[in-house]
């Protein structure tokens, strides 16, 4: 666990050293859980954004986009259901008056147990040596058995709880699990109670006239409400799909873990509609699918898992959660939830306007049910950030820090270096500078040795430096040197361009999936 939070405190410190990530705020002491995106996180960002929507709409011929605006009509929250149950559980800790997200105590006491099975193979393997079968060893060894039914068995009865509002159960368990207060120990824990999550606010000129609103909690309700006009004007025929990306905003009492869960966030949304019975197939395809664009980034596969709901909501008929490995355990990267017709139906409901689609082919009328993909942009970020910093130890004894970005993703595609500041060379990197701007955001850099500014370059993920030297005067070649094996070679100026493209485009990407 220590090492845990040692790597996970290098994450926070180098977002911040290098320019990705800031806490908002922070000559004013900050806010808590709320971030801001720096140069270079800015970058990251957009790219990561582009690349999802680039799979989700540019290549489905049958997938529109959306940008709906984050202020809606108050109902929109009540039809959703938002007002009523959006809710989370929440325990006081009577000696450090400390409150906690009761559901999370227990997730969290489940992950030491998926701890101690990670530590049982570690143990094997080494026992065993080559012919370690680890698959074997975790479908039979019986304290891993243990560990597993256990665990299993504390998340039933958490959803079952929490899914029957029953609130005295969930403290029971906690307290039959022996849970402590992570700050001091104590167990001396309140009831649970439910807590909404939704920002208000007000519209309008004066009290008398302004209206109740909220900042939007999820951006899923914009595309439900747009379901009909997007439909007409885009003559669309089921199934088909609107995508959008997107800002939402969640008082969440126990954020923590850096960006990991913040007030403030982005989401990246697929709802995609589809006809009554066709939704399981949908479901497994759509889980398939979004599995292959995270694993098509090679964060590596072992980091990803899926975890399906024992606590569906309401308008579920199934969901589970892609997992990945951060560096503080398996936790939920992105949702894929089948939510039925719920949302249309509700706001049917409410609105008296109809929300119907006609199927020429069934010859009928009838609400479509809806599989959603939902993906926090910014767990994305810090999925594949801390996934990518590495330190290294270089043949010379010398470490190196190294952020291994995806090159489709990384904020630079490559950094321009003179070797020295003078005989002409800082014209001609200039010139090949402003020749590279136009398809790639590339860098310029003339302080320091060259060995530090390849340095910098690896500590904020740029794939090439490319160096230009006396021997440039000569034949028009340069040094480009590759991020992850520091490896050299000589190349004409004018390949420059196809061998960055190479490297960094979106389609060879992609084509993974």
């Amino acid at each position: 666990m220590a090492n845990q939070d040692d790597q996970f405190k290098k994450v926070v410190s180098h977002a911040k050293e290098y320019g990705f990530v800031f806490q908002s705020s922070e000559i004013y002491d900050g806010l808590s859980a709320v971030y801001d995106y720096a140069q270079n996180g800015v970058e990251l960002k957009k790219n990561i954004r582009e690349y999802w929507w680039k799979a989700m709409v540019q290549m489905h011929e049958n997938i529109v986009g959306l940008d709906a605006s984050i202020f809606m009509h108050p109902t929109t929250w009540k039809a959703s259901g938002h007002v009523d149950a959006f809710n989370d559980p929440l325990i006081d800790n009577k000696d450090s008056k400390k409150r906690y997200r009761a559901d999370v105590l227990i997730e969290d006491y489940v992950a030491k147990l998926d701890d101690k099975i990670e530590k049982e193979l570690v143990k094997a393997a080494k026992r065993f040596g080559d012919s370690f079968d680890s698959v074997q060893f975790l479908a039979t060894n019986p304290r891993v058995i243990g560990y597993k039914e256990k665990g299993e068995a504390i998340l039933k009865r958490m959803g079952k709880s929490l899914g029957e509002e029953n609130l005295t159960d969930v403290k029971a368990l906690i307290e039959e699990l022996e849970i402590a207060c992570p700050l001091t120990g104590s167990r001396n824990w309140t009831e649970v109670k439910q807590f909404n999550l939704m920002f208000g606010t007000k519209i309008g000129a004066s009290a008398d006239t302004s209206m109740d609103l909220y900042l939007r909690p999820e951006t899923a309700q914009g595309i439900f409400v747009n379901f009909s006009n997007v439909q007409k004007s885009g003559r669309m025929k089921i199934p088909f799909g609107i995508a959008q990306t997107g800002k939402a905003f969640r008082n969440e009492i126990v954020a923590r873990q850096f960006i990991f869960r913040m007030r403030e966030f982005e989401q990246m949304e697929l709802q995609f509609f589809v006809r009554p019975g066709t939704q399981k197939e949908w479901y497994e395809k759509w889980k398939q699918t979004r599995l292959k664009w995270h694993l098509s980034l090679g964060l590596g596969k072992e980091n990803y898992r899926f975890h399906d709901h024992d606590k569906l909501a309401h308008y579920a008929d199934a969901a589970a959660d892609i997992e990945f490995k951060f560096p503080f355990g398996f936790k939920e990267l992105e949702g894929i939830h089948s939510r039925t017709d719920f949302d249309l139906a509700s706001h049917e409901k409410f609105s008296g306007k109809k929300l119907q689609y006609f199927d020429p082919e069934l010859n009928e009328h009838y609400i479509p049910y809806v599989v959603e993909t939902s993906l926090g942009l910014d767990r994305m970020f810090l999925a594949v950030f801390s996934n990518s910093l590495q330190e290294e130890e270089l043949e010379n004894g010398t470490m190196r820090t190294v952020l291994r970005l995806p090159a489709v993703l990384a904020p630079t595609k490559a950094a321009i270096l003179p070797l020295l500041k003078k005989d002409g060379l800082p014209e001609i990197a200039r010139k090949i500078m402003e020749d590279l701007k136009w398809d790639f955001n590339v860098d310029y850099d003339e302080k320091d040795a060259v060995g530090r500014r390849y340095r910098r370059q690896d500590a904020v993920g740029t794939p090439f430096c490319i160096t230009v030297d006396h021997e440039t005067l000569a034949d028009d070649t340069v040094t480009i040197r590759y991020r992850d094996t520091m490896a050299q070679k000589r190349v004409k100026i004018s390949e420059l361009g196809d061998i960055i493209r190479e490297e960094v485009d979106v389609k060879k990407w992609l084509m993974k999936m």
